[in-house]
């Protein structure tokens, strides 16, 4: 399931200016799926602290509609993980910028202290 639903969010990325409702339905996915899909992914991306994002949910709808309710689940954890994904690897990426930077500066401290004359 996991791998299914990353395959559906790449290919809605790629897919460019079309909607993520109309993407879904143009897939065969039912529309009160698709409806709380999109509902949920935005909820999903407010969640993980993007501000583009609202949260959206139809109460009434999630409650009496089981497509809605799983789009809804699946659109707001699939989003949510991505981006709570792509935060995670920028801050490994800073940590880990910020240390090659400290271990180059040492070793060029350390090659300088080796080649002074004393």
């Amino acid at each position: 399931m996991w791998r299914y639903g990353l395959g559906l969010c790449v290919a809605l990325l790629v897919a460019g200016c079309e909607s993520t409702h109309d993407q879904m339905v143009g897939r065969g996915y039912p529309p009160a799926y698709a409806d709380g899909f999109q509902d949920g992914c935005s909820s999903g991306r407010q969640a993980a602290g993007v501000m583009v994002g609202d949260f959206r949910k139809n109460v009434p709808r999630y409650l009496h509609e089981p497509q809605y309710e799983t789009g809804w689940d699946d659109g707001f954890r699939q989003c949510k993980a991505t981006q709570d994904s792509a935060e995670q690897q920028q801050y490994h990426q800073r940590f880990w910028d910020q240390r090659d930077r400290d271990w180059q500066q040492e070793k060029d401290r350390g090659a300088a202290r080796a080649w002074r004359p004393d």
